[in-house]
């Protein structure tokens, strides 16, 4: 198949040549002379440009194109930014084997065929002096050199601006100008009424008005005087360019002071190349040679050849630069189209496989919220070593895989050492650990916006199938009250979770205050978004152990110890001696103890034992909750935080414990005010549990016995017993013991 050739000569209308930079006008000479084309056709074309065109430069030049390697697709390029659209007819136009198939429409926003022109109003009540005092307001500290230009010079007809002024600040210009009554030549100098004046729009240190002068890359200049100047206004506008000021040149052109918030002047040049190539895409036809921060722009407040050059308008727009960029880059989506039910009814696409067993599917999202006590990172931990090894986590099981653990709070050998302890602790032998990669970032992190790409771009190739960030809190950005400022931080843990196919999981701190008497999705804090961005929710939530509780733990754990002691050293004894009943009870398992251990066996025991003990007075209780978009609601588990790792509780003890909170605060404070009556009631209630519990087969429970099983001292029990009237006390003579038994 031939492939029809385009004819570049009506290419060329499309594409002014006064708009172009000198390398660029070069460039259309080098196309046009690689395609075939004629010196004559350049020169043709070049007339446009009246103020530059030059009769014979473009022959002489000719003879230097050979082999420039530049094409017709450079001015095929051109001549899109400028508006031209090619035709897809098969009549008018055929793709060869070598044509690109590609989309031209990148960053368009408006159709320029069908934008109407806004019409400029000029000012009603002209004050030139307000006009400058407000244009150096707008752009200007006080402590800023402004640079300026009243003097010009005459050239082919045409007047040009001098180096000018630039030894004054914006202050001191607003101070002169408020006090010079009108007189605005008594404070810039006379300028010429036919050639108007011009301001630099960026501040300069001084010392001149060159680029290397400018202070703060703050601004860039788009004009465009080769359209009408409504619609010049009306692209403008439909553009939500961050303008800080709109200035009417007086003649053919609007002057758009763009905020660029340049960092320097590097980024400078990009930040004006993107704005001038979003601006040619959407048909405004700008003058490229106006990139530089240290440009002159016309000044308001002046008049040019009986016109006026006036302020239109200030502050439109976006309201900084990276909100446009985000805003651009966002118009021109890649969204699916809408489809039909019925297309998949009887073919339903495979649901994502799980991650977590009854919990969050791959590719995902899960948000863990609690207080600071916790263990997050911990729980975090586990379930990283739990995807990597294929095991459980809470009791619900994890496919494995490779996962990435972000970890933004720990220092580096703090952090490898926590993954060896909860490792350990859990009794899990590290098969898998090259499925865990840890990146370090404490002191590094980055605003989350940022460092999602960063992350990205590192996880590409690994196939994780879980990334886990923790805590968010470091990579926080706005305010995490404000529903629209936390939907777009939310919306990163989407561009991770779509780019890489895998599962994010993020952890969050609760609100402050009592949780217990709040549904689990309302305990995160900050907005709403937290709690119903993600696929699942695991919320965790403190339970109040009370004393009680405590010591039941505490007696049962030392009964299996000694349990355990004596079954490693006389089985045979244990077998023939040891019942269900004495298994629960410490006083009958230390009299076992006493006459099947030796004196060093028992000081081991009672090592174990303090330390077993002191584990279970500094442990915490919690209770899991969550919220499921596609799983159904899971019952809430009960487990234990018994550093460094959470233990499932499952004999069911604390599942009628009520968490933290969970009573109203008036009903807290008078469960504390207890009158005396009810306080004796419990006093003896808790001696009736000690005593049960120590009761053995002669009824020979000690003062000493009780009082160590309570926790208190012998002269507090010699007072319960009186207190209670339902015991009495024996003296043995043999081993000055005091006995309990009942009257």
């Amino acid at each position: 198949m031939e492939k029809t050739k385009l004819d570049l000569i009506k290419l060329l209308d499309y594409i002014d040549p006064s708009m172009l930079e000198y390398q660029e006008w070069l460039n259309v000479g080098m196309a046009l002379k690689h395609e075939g084309y004629t010196a004559a056709d350049w020169d043709d074309w070049s007339k446009r440009d009246e103020r530059r065109y030059h009769p014979g430069e473009c022959f002489k030049k000719w003879t230097s194109f050979e082999g420039s390697g530049i094409t017709g697709a450079t001015i095929t390029q051109m001549a899109k930014d400028n508006g031209w659209e090619p035709k897809r007819s098969k009549e008018e136009y055929e793709l060869s084997w070598d044509d690109e198939i590609s989309g031209n429409d990148d960053y368009v926003v408006i159709d320029k065929n069908w934008i109407e022109g806004m019409e400029i109003q000029e000012p009603t009540n002209w004050n030139p002096v307000q006009e400058i005092i407000r244009y150096l307001e707008t752009l200007f500290e006080s402590t800023e050199n402004v640079g300026y230009v009243t003097e010009t010079w005459e050239k082919d007809g045409k007047y040009l601006p001098t180096k000018g002024a630039y030894d004054r600040t914006a202050g001191q210009l607003i101070q002169e100008l408020s006090k010079c009554n009108g007189d605005i030549g008594a404070v810039l100098g006379d300028y010429n009424p036919e050639a108007g004046a011009w301001i630099r729009f960026n501040p300069l240190d001084g010392k001149g008005v060159k680029n290397e002068n400018v202070t703060d890359f703050r601004y860039a200049l788009v004009e465009s005087d080769s359209m009408d100047l409504e619609k010049q206004n009306a692209i403008l506008r439909e553009l939500e360019l961050p303008i800080a000021v709109l200035v009417y040149s007086g003649k053919k052109s609007i002057h758009a002071i763009v905020k660029i918030d340049a960092a320097n002047y590097e980024e400078y040049r990009k930040r004006v190349d993107y704005l001038y190539d979003v601006c040619k895409k959407n048909g405004l036809k700008i003058d490229s040679q106006n990139r530089n921060p240290s440009r002159l722009s016309r000044m308001p407040g002046v008049e040019r050849n009986g016109k006026k050059q006036f302020i239109i308008d200030t502050n439109i727009g976006k309201s900084n630069w990276e909100e446009w960029h985000e805003w651009i880059e966002g118009i021109n989506d890649d969204l699916p189209d809408p489809e039909s039910l019925k297309d998949y009814w009887d073919h339903m696409p495979d649901l994502a496989p799980p991650l977590i067993e009854g919990v969050l599917r791959q590719g995902h999202k899960m948000l863990m919220a609690g207080p600071s006590k916790a263990g997050k990172s911990f729980a975090l931990i586990e379930l990283s070593i739990a995807i990597a090894e294929g095991v459980k986590w809470i009791g619900w099981q994890c496919t494995q895989g490779k996962v990435l653990y972000v970890n933004l709070e720990l220092d580096r050998p703090s952090a490898l050492h926590r993954f060896k302890d909860v490792y350990q602790a859990l009794g899990i032998q590290p098969k898998n650990i090259g499925n865990i990669d840890i990146w370090n970032l404490r002191g590094k992190s980055v605003p989350m916006d940022k460092l999602a790409p960063k992350l990205i771009r590192r996880a590409q190739k690994k196939n994780y199938i879980a990334v886990i960030i923790d805590p968010i809190y470091k990579v926080l950005t706005g305010d995490e009250n404000s529903a629209d400022q936390m939907a777009h931080f939310t919306n990163q843990f989407d561009k991770i979770a779509t780019e890489l196919g895998s599962s994010v999981i993020y952890c969050h701190h609760h609100s402050k205050g009592t949780q217990g008497n709040k549904k689990s999705m309302d305990r995160a804090s900050g907005s709403g978004v937290f709690a119903r961005d993600p696929d699942a929710l695991i919320d965790l939530v403190e339970l109040e152990l009370t004393d009680a509780l405590i010591k039941q733990q505490e007696g049962k754990v030392v009964a299996e110890i000694y349990a355990n002691a004596i079954k490693q050293v006389n089985f045979d004894y244990y077998d023939e001696h040891i019942g269900p009943d004495d298994e629960q009870s410490v006083f009958q398992m230390v009299e076992h103890a006493k006459r099947v251990l030796s004196q060093e066996q028992l000081a081991q025991v009672e090592s174990e034992i303090a330390k077993a003990v002191k584990s279970i007075r500094i442990r915490s209780a919690w209770r899991v909750e969550g919220t499921l978009r596609e799983y159904p609601k899971f019952e809430p588990v009960n487990m234990w935080f018994q550093y460094p790792i959470h233990k499932v509780d499952d004999t069911g003890i604390l599942k009628d414990i009520e968490p933290e909170g969970n009573l109203p605060p008036w009903k807290n404070a008078m469960n504390k005010r207890k009158d005396p009556e009810q306080k004796k009631q419990e006093r003896i209630e808790a001696l009736e549990t000690a005593f049960e519990a120590l009761d053995g087969e002669n009824n020979h429970v000690t003062v000493g016995d009780l009082a160590e099983y309570m926790g208190t001292s012998k002269r507090t029990i010699w007072n319960r017993i009186k207190e209670h009237g339902g015991f009495e006390t024996k003296r043995n003579p043999d081993d000055k013991e005091s006995y309990v038994s009942r009257k």
